[in-house]
């Protein structure tokens, strides 16, 4: 499985983010795909994912103003988010991940990471 990010960079604080994430090669058990991030001198810490079948789940203090979604085409699964009213907090580096969870969020035969794209809120 392959991750190829996109999006992140400098963002204006009030601004939007938006990332998206494609996977490609062995991803017919990928059933999970998903955004985390780490700031500086903190835990890496999740962002939200989603399963193939639209469940979400968001960190508690970033569901207000997040949303993430997948899409399907031509054999690559692709999750998207998007992030509004950034702050200065909301620099770190994303990380995306793919899954195939047994028992979601709990067990899982597969983890794949992206190399990370870096996010700089910052005017």
């Amino acid at each position: 499985v392959q991750l190829q990010a996109y999006g992140g960079g400098l963002v204006q604080p009030g601004g939007s983010l938006r990332l998206s994430c494609e996977a490609s090669g062995s991803i017919n058990r990928i059933n999970v795909m998903g955004w985390y991030r780490q700031a500086p001198g903190k835990q890496r810490e999740l962002v939200a994912r989603i399963t193939s079948g639209d469940n979400t789940k968001y960190a508690d203090s970033l569901k207000d103003r997040s949303t993430i979604f997948m899409s399907r085409a031509n054999a690559k699964k692709t999750v998207h988010l998007e992030m509004n009213s950034v702050t200065p907090e909301d620099t770190a580096v994303y990380y995306c991940n793919a899954r195939e969870d047994v028992v979601l969020d709990q067990q899982f035969l597969s983890d794949y990471w992206g190399q990370g794209t870096q996010v700089t809120v910052s005017s």
